[in-house]
């Protein structure tokens, strides 16, 4: 969302009329009026008085630049697992030195490299991939109501603002890394739970019957879904066909 627009929609939820809130920050009407329609860029300066008029951080209006990246959940995912970046590299069989830089953000692995990490650390490529942005306030607002805490109890264990966790269940603020482990750390719970959508794939298995389960558990089974899962759709294919071909025989 633009700045201007995010202003006027906390503008809006604070009841105050477009003079009221130039008149609090004080800065000029018609200038306000031109930041809320894009016009204007306003200073930090300026900003940090509409935040104090809106009391709210400065946060919740401009979100953190440090975005996730796909070598922060790499390397959330490896310390979930209790690895160290030695450990991990001589699974996934790369260097120490290139897997560092792929965490540190240095370097975007390529398709084969990402399907050994994500086959080293036991989860499908897709969980590495998946876009966390779209998700993440709706993951945390379950998390949170699911301890019976508030939006006001959350910020005080996390030690940010009410307004800043608002904003990141509703969607309109991006958490930095150091956000979401703060957030993690006041849940209880590991930065991946935030960041890795596992939910859809845990209900999957919770509808499967025991016969199913168990055979999931089988280690030939995985050991066939592992190499399976790293398949183009092309290559995929063909291992179905040739399963098609054999049960054919198998009749004749």
């Amino acid at each position: 969302m633009e700045l201007g627009a995010t202003i006027r929609n906390f503008r809006e939820e604070k009841g105050y009329t477009l003079e009221e809130l130039a008149r609090k920050s004080q800065i000029s009407p018609s200038y306000l009026s031109e930041i809320e329609r894009g016009h204007k860029r306003p200073s930090l300066k300026t900003l940090d008085k509409i935040c104090s008029a809106l009391n709210i951080p400065r946060e919740a209006l401009i979100p953190p630049e440090d975005k996730i990246s796909l070598g922060d959940k790499i390397r959330l995912l490896r310390q979930e697992k209790g690895l160290s970046l030695k450990e991990l590299s001589a699974k996934a069989g790369i260097s120490f030195t290139y897997l560092s830089e792929i965490e540190r953000g240095a370097m975007h692995p390529a398709a084969d490299t990402l399907n050994k990490i994500a086959a080293a650390l036991e989860v499908p490529v897709s969980l590495i991939l998946a876009d966390t942005e779209n998700w993440i306030g709706e993951r945390l607002k379950k998390m949170r109501e699911s301890l019976g805490l508030t939006q006001s109890a959350l910020a005080a264990r996390a030690g940010v603002s009410p307004a800043l966790v608002g904003q990141i269940e509703a969607g309109k603020v991006r958490p930095s890394l150091k956000t979401i482990e703060k957030l993690a750390q006041a849940l209880g719970v590991a930065p991946c739970s935030l960041l890795v959508n596992r939910d859809q794939l845990e209900e999957m298995v919770a509808s499967m019957g025991p016969d199913l389960r168990a055979l999931l558990l089988n280690s030939n089974v995985q050991e066939v879904l592992k190499h399976i899962c790293h398949l183009n759709e092309k290559q995929l294919r063909f291992i179905l066909k040739l399963i098609e071909v054999f049960k054919e025989s198998e009749l004749e």
